[in-house]
């Protein structure tokens, strides 16, 4: 049995995990020095669930969102998305997994700015030949569902942030994907604005049963999310993200924390 198969056939996760990472691995070479980004990392998110990755800058956490998007591959470790390895998918197979199962939210939104914003979202479904009566109206109902319909027809340069990262969204919803990943999805957008990004996206996690990966800084962002997980030294932690976010004075509290205070044990500040 091929090695890819036999992978899938061990550690295929039930229908309800969306993400799993075994034991990753990357590694770049600088020189001589070898740069030891991720090592080691673990990872399980289910389809519903909305997932924060924090970490310092350098920490690795785009570089643990390429990986399961398929824009780079591991040194060494598996990744299965909604239920397939793609840790071994030649191109053509792994541009066939990002265009179904995954959905990519980036910090600058790389709307194409000679497409109006119905235009844009329509631009993943060329991919598959959809009929333009149906991808136009899958278009609209995807702009309402992230209340920016009334400016289907406006150029990204007449959007504000807000809206064109809104239409973003939508734009990478537009193939029905299992899990969106989102790169500092709030860092251009101002705190009320950035509030309604995040809200949005945690009800299309538990609206629509997907998963959703976000790797951030902004603790707001964070203590949104369903699990904090904190990448440092390569590995993935939940138990130190208060002291990650000590400085800011924000109360962000992990699902361990939670739990001893339920149990009646108090958290530090």
């Amino acid at each position: 049995m091929p090695t890819s198969k036999l992978v899938n056939t061990l550690l295929a996760p039930e229908n309800h995990v969306a993400v799993e990472c075994l034991d990753l691995h990357r590694e770049f070479q600088d020189g001589s020095r070898v740069i030891r980004v991720l090592q080691g990392t673990n990872l399980k998110v289910d389809r519903g669930e909305f997932v924060a990755i924090v970490g310092a800058s350098g920490s690795g956490k785009t570089t643990l969102l390429n990986l399961i998007g398929g824009l780079d591959r591991p040194t060494s470790g598996t990744i299965l998305v909604d239920g397939d390895s793609i840790t071994e998918l030649d191109d053509e197979r792994m541009s066939e997994v990002r265009r179904h199962k995954i959905g990519v939210l980036f910090q600058d939104q790389h709307l194409l700015p000679i497409f109006t914003a119905l235009e844009n979202v329509e631009v993943p479904m060329l991919l598959d030949d959809i009929p333009q009566k149906e991808r136009r109206e899958r278009a609209i109902k995807l702009l309402e569902t992230v209340f920016v319909d009334h400016r289907a027809e406006h150029m990204p340069h007449e959007l504000s942030g807000g809206m064109r990262s809104r239409v973003a969204l939508a734009r990478a919803l537009a193939n029905d994907p299992a899990v969106l990943l989102c790169d500092e999805p709030t860092g251009d957008l101002d705190h009320k604005t950035g509030g309604e990004i995040i809200q949005l996206m945690r009800d299309l996690a538990k609206n629509q049963n997907r998963a959703v990966i976000a790797a951030t800084h902004d603790p707001e962002t964070a203590r949104m999310a369903d699990r904090i997980l904190l990448l440092r030294d390569g590995v993935l932690v939940d138990e130190l993200v208060g002291d990650f976010f000590k400085h800011s004075k924000v109360d962000v509290s992990t699902r361990k924390s939670d739990e001893r205070a339920d149990e009646g044990t108090s958290t530090a500040e």
